[in-house]
């Protein structure tokens, strides 16, 4: 009587470990190019934006400050949107900026960080004619575009999480955007350590959209929102 003994289940080709010296130390090599490839867009991050990251201390004076959204708790701004909106309000009190642009999402009617983002300020003491309201920001790359081809603006102080703000600015100036970032601290939690882990990934497409430049997924007229504020007195 003969055994049958059951067949020895192989993986595909391309995962089965090299036999030979030589096949092992390819694949090594191979690996490392890929670590090296996949952190040369963080690498550009870091070093395009280098001199460009202040504090609200020493942020140079500019007409107009973006906060990127951050997510909504119950309709109101979320403690990482919170705090950038906090950094908003200080260099508006100390005169070095003139109008807020909120940006963020308003995908959905139930959604919408940038009325919660403009309650919060006026409630802190920024004049509600000197906010201005981005409805279409749904990344960080439509809100650049749409700061300089839908509302004008040249020159601007960004303001957002530490671990994001290199990407805005980087992003902002691909845009052409003149821009300094203001990086904002938060206690290293769950969000602060995912925020960081999404910024390795989201360093790929950001080399991407500075390349190609794709317009944004809504891009619509040109608003005076902007130059109307900085008319405004205060």
């Amino acid at each position: 009587m003969r055994i049958h003994r059951p067949r020895r289940l192989r993986g595909p080709r391309w995962a089965r470990w090299p036999r030979t010296r030589a096949g092992r130390r390819r694949l090594l090599w191979a690996l490392m190019a890929g670590c090296v490839l996949a952190l040369l867009p963080a690498t550009w991050l870091r070093l395009s934006t280098a001199d460009r990251l202040r504090t609200t201390a020493d942020v140079p004076r500019a007409e107009v400050a973006v906060v990127f959204g951050a997510g909504l708790w119950h309709g109101k701004p979320s403690p990482y949107l919170a705090h950038r909106l906090d950094a908003a309000v200080t260099l508006y009190r100390a005169g070095r900026i003139e109008v807020v642009l909120v940006t963020g999402d308003n995908s959905r009617e139930d959604y919408d960080e940038p009325d919660a983002m403009r309650s919060y300020l006026t409630a802190h003491g920024v004049p509600d004619r000197r906010i201005v309201s981005d409805y279409a920001g749904f990344d960080t790359w439509d809100s650049c575009v749409r700061a300089k081809r839908i509302f004008g603006v040249d020159r601007a102080v960004l303001i957002s999480q530490d671990f994001h703000i290199r990407r805005a600015v980087a992003l902002c100036e691909a845009a052409g955007v003149d821009s300094y970032g203001v990086g904002v601290a938060a206690e290293h939690d769950v969000t602060w350590y995912y925020g960081g882990t999404r910024e390795l990934f989201a360093a790929g497409k950001a080399a991407l959209d500075a390349v190609f430049r794709p317009d944004p997924r809504f891009l619509g007229p040109r608003e005076p929102g902007v130059t109307r504020a900085l008319a405004a007195g205060r």
